[in-house]
């Protein structure tokens, strides 16, 4: 739905998929999509759940899921003591699994918000294959980190520079999902699995 040829991959999976064009942000920075997305509420006056002292023992998207009998996962491309991630999503049930770790020989290339969008989708793609070579269902809530300035990404991906823009960042995290839904579709695992792709706020 955006500039033509910056998307290819959005755009054939919203082809082949169910795409929602009528979403609205909870608010202008991650917390509040994350507190919308984990918890199914809008915005609530103050700060977000995440980042106040009382936010633990919720009933989250997470927590019906281990119900069911999967295990929650939260993997994020940056370090999880940012915004308090790790104090929300490990006092809510799931495991945190963060840049750390990544192991130094996986990463690409990496900025101060986090490692690149490839080398945390090849990560979740790992943790996701151990649990389920053992049997074990997995609901995975994955966050990246490369659509933020200074807008950098690994050369030689897309035809737009590194650091130029906002839409090279963009086009890179578009192609980064085209690799993991790629890498994905070679998985036994695939067939069973739906993923959801959604931005966490507004600009």
């Amino acid at each position: 739905g955006g500039r033509k040829g910056l998307t290819p991959n959005l755009d054939r999976l919203a082809r082949e998929g169910l795409a929602f064009t009528q979403m609205y942000a909870t608010g202008l920075r991650t917390v509040r999509g994350l507190e919308a997305l984990s918890l199914s509420i809008p915005p609530t006056p103050g700060h977000a759940v995440l980042m106040r002292k009382d936010n633990t023992r919720f009933q989250t998207l997470g927590s019906v899921f281990k119900e069911k009998g999967y295990e929650p996962l939260y993997i994020y491309g940056g370090y999880s003591v940012f915004d308090n991630m790790r104090s929300f999503f490990g006092g809510n049930g799931y495991t945190v699994i963060d840049r750390t770790a990544v192991a130094r020989d996986k990463v690409s290339h990496e900025t101060i918000w986090g490692v690149a969008d490839e080398d945390i989708f090849r990560h979740a793609l790992d943790e996701i294959d151990t649990r389920a070579a053992s049997g074990r269902k997995v609901f995975a809530h994955i966050m990246t980190t490369s659509n933020h300035r200074p807008f950098t990404y690994p050369k030689g991906r897309i035809d737009i520079p590194s650091g130029a823009s906002r839409e090279g960042a963009v086009k890179y995290t578009d192609w980064a999902i085209g690799e993991l839904m790629r890498e994905a579709a070679n998985r036994p695992w695939f067939k069973e699995t739906l993923f959801v792709l959604i931005a966490d706020h507004t600009s």
